[in-house]
């Protein structure tokens, strides 16, 4: 285990709280490492999970407020996902709240007295794109609210697994204001234009059905099995070549994010690069030798 990600992790039995808002059917699952509430964290619960530990979890903690991002968290989880990303046995993370809210928003009385300056000058929520830059998979897993800035937070993740009880909006129109994490540009990708307009002009919310018919969830799981699922797709990325993912995450990206010209420009010259890694021989050796594939991420 990485020195980072080491001093950052407790073992499980010094954190029964974060357990209990776990499904029954992840508990026995996510008996490895957590650390303990009110130590390095206060407001998540962190570890690593899998059958060979390769998939970084973070589950929020912060239950009396449905999971609202406050600064604190917001902190908290640029920590975890910095340390997570320079674990080189972590191959994917899972990001997830408890069954009733991924997270409900970001924390509206921190935000309430905050003038035009204060948040031009310090550049307020510019910190939340640290979760959008990381190299490494990242999925999200979605129970009940994921409202607002949970909502952004889900979309900054690369895939987004829900339970058929979430519900996905961004109701910042009824306060006055409007998305400042990403929502109006993340939102209309994932589900157009039309759509978008409608949930963020109005601020209703969508289900966990209507996201995945919309193209913004990728599958829709029974609330109790979301996480066993999750880790499960986490797992089969992490058995691939960390360095490749590498390189087919920010090719993916470069869809939403470029032109059609210079995302097949960045395809190919990702493609390319995977020709001088030892991963991509050993891949191939292992088709044509109808063996499985031993990659060492070079």
């Amino acid at each position: 285990m990485a020195a980072s990600l080491r001093a950052l992790l407790r073992p499980a039995a010094a954190a029964a709280r974060p357990r209990a808002l776990l499904p029954p059917s992840a508990q026995a699952l996510l008996g490895a490492r957590r650390c303990s509430a009110g130590s390095q964290f206060q407001y998540l619960a962190v570890q690593k999970t899998g059958a060979r530990q390769s998939v970084g979890l973070i589950q929020l903690n912060r239950p009396q407020a449905l999971n609202a991002l406050c600064e604190g968290l917001m902190e908290e989880l640029r920590r975890a996902l910095e340390a997570m990303e320079n674990d080189p046995q972590v191959g994917a993370i899972v990001i997830t709240g408890s069954q009733k809210a991924f997270a409900a928003g970001a924390d509206i009385k921190e935000m309430q007295s905050k003038t035009f300056q204060e948040c031009y000058s310090s550049g307020f929520l510019s910190g939340w794109d640290k979760l959008s830059s990381v190299r490494k998979p990242v999925i999200a897993a979605v129970n009940g609210y994921a409202l607002g800035g949970g909502c952004e937070l889900a979309m900054m993740c690369d895939i987004i697994y829900a339970g058929e009880k979430a519900q996905f909006g961004q109701p910042e129109i009824l306060l006055g204001t409007i998305p400042g994490a990403g929502g109006t540009q993340r939102l209309t990708r994932a589900v157009g234009k039309s759509l978008a307009m409608e949930m963020v002009l109005t601020g209703e919310r969508i289900s966990a059905a209507e996201a995945k018919e919309a193209g913004l969830v990728s599958k829709v799981f029974p609330v109790d099995k979301l996480l066993d699922a999750a880790v499960a797709c986490a797992e089969k990325i992490a058995g691939n070549s960390k360095l490749v993912a590498a390189m087919a995450k920010e090719s993916v990206n470069a869809a939403f994010e470029t032109t059609l010209a210079e995302g097949t420009r960045t395809e190919k010259r990702l493609f390319y690069a995977t020709f001088a890694t030892a991963d991509r021989r050993e891949g191939m050796a292992a088709f044509v030798e109808k063996r499985k594939a031993n990659f060492t991420d070079s």
